[in-house]
């Protein structure tokens, strides 16, 4: 089945995961994905993943989940920027939230990153997600 929002499916899927409180969450692979997990991982949301590929264009994702105490560390995902409504910011648009302890996800033509980094390299790009 091909889906219309990999991204929004992947935010789901962690966040359905997380609610349920699971160990880990299986997701198919893309790169865009996997840098998604990639920055969740760096950003102390995730304990680690892992990509284990088929081939070039298929494989899965396996993220593993962090809670603390019981409970999960991501509070909350959001998708910003959608397939029938995408949105683009400057770099000095992009949201600062929770003071500092959120995340803005931006898809940049120098790759995807973290919100703060963009803005240190002041280039703005598409909002993809809001994590907190």
């Amino acid at each position: 089945m091909a889906l219309s929002d990999p991204i929004a499916d992947f935010l789901t899927r962690v966040r359905n995961a997380s609610s349920a409180e699971r160990r880990y969450v299986d997701i198919c692979w893309s790169k865009m994905k996997e840098k998604l997990a990639e920055i969740l991982k760096e950003q102390g949301f995730v304990e680690n993943y892992l990509v284990k590929k088929e081939n070039d264009k298929r494989g899965t994702i396996r993220i593993f989940l962090k809670y603390d105490s019981r409970k999960p560390v991501i509070r909350g995902l959001k998708r910003v920027s959608k397939p029938g409504l995408r949105r683009y910011v400057k770099h000095e648009d992009i949201p600062n939230f929770f003071g500092g302890y959120g995340v803005a996800i931006v898809s940049t033509s120098q790759g995807v990153m973290v919100g703060n980094e963009a803005t240190k390299r002041r280039i703005g790009g598409e909002l993809l997600c809001m994590i907190w």
